[in-house]
């Protein structure tokens, strides 16, 4: 019984172990597949991946395929084709294909400062055709303070110039094309033809307008415009008194009148005929004309819309644009009328700033450093001074005191900054100061030297001037005018008479953040410094 029992388990446990032989043979081969994919994923040299792929030539054309199930009876599975290899290692590590393309660059005109909105090109350092290399100079450009030199950020070829010299463009706007090869030269000129064809139409506009102004001439409907043209004076109604009676007296709505007179005042007649009494002589008459002569009225508002505005030239004066420089100043003082201020004087005796001047002249030290300095010292005791209001809602105290000091160079004033004055030695900021002057002169201040004063000083005393007062620039709260210092009569307390030398002081300052009293305490102690001038060289 237990022979016919065992010979019966042995077949059947022999048949059930020699079913799993094809399982674990297509173990083995999968791990033997996976062993040759890692080898030739670690090496990525051009000459290794040759070799793996000579030694295992169907892994570059075959992927492998796994069964979630097996079968005893099944044989081993086949390796189907499928992806190429090449997709399967693109997934694992992608391969980027750099390709280098070559450019055309603009050369923009820059910002050379937070209020410039256009620039001038004084000069082209470099022609057409020139080779440029990174961080070289190109063109020198007029900003509102200053001429800077403006350097290429790339290197290339100079193909074209979209804005010659003396001519403006607005800044961000291409002034030149860079090319990166001598082949692209003719496309990099092409670009710049576009670039300069494309701003010239915005000049054009206004030739239609003659055009314009004669096409109203023909229309027989004109005769309405002509009203109008007499009215275009004040925009206020403007009447003479008895129209304004007669208007009371007949009930007439003075505003709906359109007036006949000179600038478009209204005359009693016109109250007459607006209230259907008698016609108006002279709307009779404009009307005969206007009638007669349809292109007459035409042309006169063309011709009088100018001097309505402005007054007409005199007989042989010249008109000057303005310069950049002259422009930024105009568009400063205007903006500095919405500042609400006011102006103290004060009077310094000067005898002992005299005295030292005379002794640290020979090194060097102007007048100009000596008031800047004690500016500085009497700001570091009253910070109120030294603050702004740019927004009208707050205070900003200015952790530095930077004196700007008024300089009037060929063409416009600009105002270079003693930065950190109050820490400066009086022979160090001397040299700094002149330093400056002649930076200015030449105009080649950069813009952190001339727009980032907190404080102004103007001295017109080397010119004799005793008294004038200044005008606040935008974005500071004081500016102080110096006058020149004089021999004046002075009485001591005990009545005795003596002659000491004077100057008087202005002082403008922003009343929405300094008050009488602030500026009043300021100019005191000013006072006490320059009349103890030994402690401006401590």
């Amino acid at each position: 019984m237990q022979t016919q029992l065992g010979s019966a388990v042995f077949p059947r446990l022999l048949r059930r172990s020699l079913s799993y032989i094809p399982s674990i043979l297509y173990s083995l081969h999968s791990l033997l597949n996976l062993f040759h994919f890692f080898r030739f994923l670690s090496n990525s040299s051009p000459q290794s991946q040759k070799h793996k792929e000579m030694a295992s030539p169907f892994l570059s054309n075959t992927i492998i395929s796994f069964s979630s199930s097996l079968s005893s009876s099944s044989s081993l599975p086949r390796l189907a084709p499928s992806i190429p290899f090449s997709a399967i290692r693109s997934k694992s590590t992608p391969r980027r294909i750099l390709t280098v393309r070559s450019k055309i660059r603009e050369i923009f005109m820059p910002a050379l400062s937070s209020t410039m909105t256009e620039g001038k090109i004084v000069s082209w350092v470099k022609s057409e055709g020139d080779v440029l290399s990174k961080g070289e100079s190109v063109v020198v450009v007029e900003s509102d303070k200053a001429d800077m030199d403006v350097e290429t950020f790339y290197d290339g070829i100079l193909a074209a110039i979209v804005v010659g010299e003396g001519e403006t463009a607005l800044v961000g706007a291409a002034i030149g094309v860079l090319a990166e090869t001598e082949d692209e030269i003719a496309e990099a000129k092409a670009k710049a033809a576009s670039k300069s064809g494309a701003s010239t139409p915005s000049a054009p506009p206004p030739a239609p307008t003659p055009a314009a102004a004669s096409t109203p001439a023909p229309p027989k409907s004109t005769p309405a415009p002509a009203a109008p043209t007499v009215a275009e004076g004040p925009t206020k109604t403007v009447a003479t008194p008895y129209a304004k009676k007669l208007a009371k007296q007949h009930k007439v709505d003075i505003e709906s009148v359109v007036g006949t007179g000179p600038y478009g005042r209204i005359t009693p007649e016109d109250i007459e005929a607006a209230a259907g009494l008698s016609p108006s002589k002279k709307n009779v008459g404009l009307a005969v004309v206007v009638e007669t002569k349809p292109a007459a009225p035409a042309k006169a508002p063309a011709a009088s819309a100018a001097p309505s505005s402005l007054p007409p030239p005199v007989p042989g004066s010249t008109v000057v644009p303005f310069t950049t420089m002259q422009s930024a100043v105009s568009k400063n003082m205007v903006e500095s009328l919405s500042v609400p201020t006011f102006r103290v004087g004060y009077p310094v005796t000067t005898d002992a700033l005299d005295a030292l001047y005379e002794k640290v002249k020979p090194k060097g030290v102007t007048m100009t450093a000596l008031l800047a300095k004690a500016a500085a010292m009497a700001l570091a005791q009253h910070p109120v001074v030294n603050s702004s209001c740019k927004d009208g809602k707050s205070f900003t105290y200015n952790s530095n005191i930077n004196i700007a000091v008024a300089v009037a160079i060929n063409g416009g004033l600009i105002t270079p900054v003693l930065q950190d004055a109050d820490k400066l030695d009086l022979y160090l900021l001397s040299q700094k100061w002149k330093e400056l002057v002649e930076k200015a002169r030449a105009k080649q201040l950069q813009p952190q030297e001339y727009n980032s004063g907190t404080f102004t000083l103007s001295n017109l005393g080397m010119f004799g001037v005793d008294r004038f007062d200044a005008i606040l620039p935008p974005g500071q709260g004081a500016i102080m005018a110096v006058g020149a210092s004089k021999p004046t009569v002075v009485a001591d307390a005990d009545g005795f008479f003596s002659v000491k030398n004077k100057m008087l002081v202005n002082v403008t300052a922003d009343h929405r953040i300094i008050y009488g009293a602030d500026l009043a305490a300021f100019l005191q102690t000013f006072s006490k410094i320059v009349e103890n001038a030994e402690s401006l060289t401590l």
